[in-house]
């Protein structure tokens, strides 16, 4: 067989093996809606697959599959009762046995604007100036309070305060019981589950269990979930956890492992800095740190229901010369839940504001 014989042969080959191969392999598939496209909640959204053919699609909403289709005709998802934030779409692709996958990511936001709220002060009470708020708690006629600091700084900076668990009068202010954490660490925000204080750490990764009664240290747990350790709370079932975003991650009760979360969102976008958490009659209450403001929240959605303007609860012109207002900022939102009465303070304030929460007129 001379040269040019063999030439012709290798030459069918190749092309023969080059049409075989390309037939087995999708083509580029592209998707809509383009990454990014804002949705309000209960908006319909359109998903359509371009640019090739398919003999199956398999779509996944946050990587959890919802949908198997034979073509690529497009798809229709309903939001109305989806948790709000950033939802991955994915389509796998199936052509001739060999899978494609292509993704998108729409953010859906709170189908509407929050109602906004101001408050009336119905009482105000003494508290103890020297409680750098993070957890504020009401049982049994007693606050409950976490008091943050770092008597041992870890970055080796000067020491502020050592971070502490107390209980306290309510009509007086005064400490009733008070134990001292470990002063290199940061106490952030408490909930109760039973006979049990449940204490959070800022940046330590570590959580605290503590007898209600005695304040006697019963264990500890490792907090690894969220960015930061913030706010806590427990609605009876599961405990929500606030870290400095807006996040708020929920927790087993019993071993403080998460189990899912929330994405605070208003019709407008994401809520940073949730903070300092309640829950109450079925919401839950966060502050806004830094701000002078309560959201409440639908624990089912994450969508911002109500916002309260707190300005002026404690006028800055009442407040002493060289108090500091950029880091004692109001913090703190514990609820009586026999009395129905819902309590206010904030870091180093003097003063527990009991309000009621009206429309703004």
């Amino acid at each position: 067989m001379n040269n040019k014989i063999k030439l012709i042969i290798a030459a069918v080959a190749i092309l023969a093996f080059g049409c075989n191969h390309s037939t087995q392999q999708p083509n580029n598939a592209t998707i809509t809606p383009e990454a990014g496209t804002p949705y309000k909640a209960g908006d319909v959204v359109n998903i359509n697959i371009g640019g090739t053919k398919a003999d199956s699609v398999v779509y996944l909403l946050d990587s959890v599959k919802f949908l198997v289709k034979k073509d690529t005709s497009g798809i229709s998802i309903k939001t109305d009762t989806m948790k709000l934030g950033v939802k991955l779409i994915t389509a796998k692709i199936y052509l001739d046995g060999k899978p494609q996958e292509v993704s998108t990511n729409i953010i859906l936001k709170a189908a509407k604007a929050p109602e906004e709220m101001t408050y009336v002060v119905e009482k105000v009470y003494p508290h103890d100036t020297s409680s750098y708020t993070e957890g504020f708690e009401y049982h049994d006629g007693f606050i409950y309070e976490s008091s943050g600091g770092y008597l041992k700084p870890p970055d080796g900076s000067p020491p502020e305060r050592q971070s502490s668990l107390r209980k306290e009068d309510l009509e007086t202010g005064k400490i009733v019981k008070q134990i001292k954490v470990d002063p290199t660490v940061f106490g952030e925000g408490i909930t109760m589950i039973g006979n049990k204080i449940i204490q959070l750490t800022y940046r330590e990764h570590k959580g605290y269990v503590y007898d209600k009664d005695s304040f006697n240290l019963l264990s500890t747990f490792n907090y690894t979930v969220g960015k930061e350790g913030w706010g806590l709370t427990f609605d009876g079932n599961k405990v929500y956890n606030s870290d400095g975003t807006n996040r708020v991650w929920l927790l087993n009760k019993d071993n403080y492992n998460p189990t899912g979360f929330i994405d605070v969102y208003d019709n407008k976008g994401e809520i940073d800095s949730v903070n300092e958490l309640e829950y109450i009659d079925g919401k839950l209450y966060a502050n806004v740190y830094q701000r002078d403001t309560i959201l409440v929240i639908d624990p089912k959605t994450g969508a911002v229901l109500q916002r309260v303007d707190m300005k002026n609860i404690w006028p800055k012109k009442d407040r002493p010369a060289g108090f500091d207002n950029d880091n004692n900022v109001l913090n703190g939102i514990a609820w009586d839940e026999k009395g129905k009465r819902l309590l206010i303070t904030g870091k180093e304030w003097p003063h527990v504001y009991q309000v009621k929460f009206v429309p703004k007129k």
